[in-house]
């Protein structure tokens, strides 16, 4: 074989295995997520504890929250509220950046966080209260 042809070969198994070593890192990469995944299976952004309560949910029951949870007593609802001045979408829970903000949905009685009626898009601390007619929620960081 002539050099040029020994050259060639030389340059595509190196390309070849450079591919399968880059194929390999994406490989170990996605493994790394989803064994993290796996070891924190809710995932939760934070929670709703129940604080106070005229109906259901109970006092001291814990709501996992999303991205986006909304809060009503429409059975769709991510937070489903047995209180009968709670509308059917009353509130809407949203995680934007590092910090959480309430809305309220447009409902007859209103929201408060922290006893203040929300008139737009509020931002919530961990440890804050949030209350829809009768029932008091408070924000806590996810489970680890």
């Amino acid at each position: 074989m002539d050099p040029l042809t020994l050259t060639v070969w030389a340059i595509r198994l190196a390309f070849l295995a450079a591919l399968y070593l880059f194929l390999a890192l994406v490989a170990r990469t996605l493994l790394r997520d989803i064994r993290a995944a796996s070891r924190d299976p809710a995932g939760a952004l934070g929670r709703l504890v129940v604080v106070g309560s005229a109906n259901l949910p109970a006092v001291g029951s814990v709501f996992l929250l999303d991205a986006i949870t909304t809060l009503g007593r429409d059975l769709g609802s991510g937070v489903v509220l047995d209180d009968a001045f709670a509308s059917a979408r009353h509130a809407m829970l949203t995680f934007r950046g590092r910090g959480w903000y309430v809305e309220d949905l447009g409902s007859t009685n209103g929201t408060l966080v922290n006893g203040d009626r929300v008139t737009r898009a509020t931002p919530m601390g961990f440890g804050d209260e949030l209350q829809i007619g009768a029932t008091r929620l408070r924000l806590e960081r996810g489970i680890a």
